[in-house]
Parts: structure tokens; C-alpha cells; sequence
């Protein structure tokens, strides 16, 4: 009996779950407004090391990742890291809000079409937060990566 319901749940599980983009992959394209509702486009960031942060400000597992997010930003910016925090919230005031309270410094755009946009499709995000790392060429070289891991792959990646 254990087995039909351990098989039922991993059947179930990647039926409702899509997995996100895989590492190796070009990260597509983001062109979002930031705060001032200026366009930013990833693609301008080619030749930096970035950390793609998808998030909300209505999400709690999001807003208890971003110290973590914005230390990893304050130890490698000098050297070349970009992180670029795309927020799915709907309401901009909300997004402006937790981005002040969080006291984020990294680039920030927000995609107000929310969880189902073009963006979280086109990366199969599906739930947050989601982190992707993107080498210089902008290929996906770690997903969901964290702590350790995570800093161990940047201080790598900007030392090539």
C-alpha cells in the first residue's frame, strides 16, 4: 500500500509541477520597468555574472530569502556581480514598499501581470522564490542554488 501512494505522489508531483528552465540553457530575455519605469533588459547585463531572483512581496519564503539575496549582492557587487530581483507582484505600491522595507539595493523590475505572466512562463517558474545564476554568456549554470553553493559557484564564475 506504501508504494501505491509513494508512486501516486511522484506521479501526481510532476504532473502539477513544471520544471524550471534547465541548467545549460540561454535564460531568456527580461524586459520589465523598474521603480522609475525605466526598461530594464537582462541582455544589457551580458559579460557580468547574474543572479535572476524572481519574488513577491506578498510571498514569505521570498521576503525571508532576500537578506540572504541582498548579502550575496553586498560581498560580490564590487566584483562584478549583477543580481536583478523581478518581482511578480500586481500592485506596484506593495512591490516599491517591500523593496524599501527590505532595504533591497539590487536592481529591481516588476512584472505586474503576476505568477502567470510571459516572463515566468518563458523561465517555468511556478512557484517563488526562484533564483537562476547566469554565467557571462547568460546560460543558465545553476537553478534554486543556495548558501554555500551558491557562493562558492559566484566567487568562481567572476574569477574566469
Amino acid at each position: 500500500m506504501r508504494k501505491i501512494i509513494l508512486a501516486a505522489i511522484v506521479i501526481c508531483g510532476s504532473i502539477v509541477s513544471k520544471a524550471q528552465l534547465p541548467v545549460g540553457k540561454m535564460a531568456p530575455e527580461i524586459s520589465l520597468p523598474n521603480a522609475q519605469d525605466s526598461l530594464v533588459n537582462l541582455s544589457s547585463y551580458k559579460g557580468k555574472v547574474v543572479l535572476v531572483d524572481f519574488w513577491a512581496s506578498w510571498c514569505g519564503p521570498c521576503r525571508a530569502a532576500n537578506p540572504s539575496i541582498l548579502r550575496i549582492h553586498k560581498k560580490y557587487k564590487d566584483q562584478g556581480l549583477i543580481v536583478l530581483g523581478v518581482s511578480i507582484d500586481v500592485n506596484k505600491q506593495l512591490w516599491l514598499k517591500a523593496v524599501k522595507k527590505d532595504k533591497l539595493t539590487f536592481q529591481q523590475v516588476n512584472d505586474n501581470t503576476g505568477l502567470d505572466s510571459k516572463i515566468t512562463d518563458a523561465y517555468r517558474v511556478d512557484l517563488i522564490p526562484t533564483t537562476f545564476l547566469l554565467d557571462k554568456t547568460g546560460m543558465i549554470v545553476a537553478v534554486d542554488e543556495e548558501g554555500k553553493v551558491l557562493d562558492k559557484l559566484i566567487k568562481q564564475m567572476l574569477s574566469n
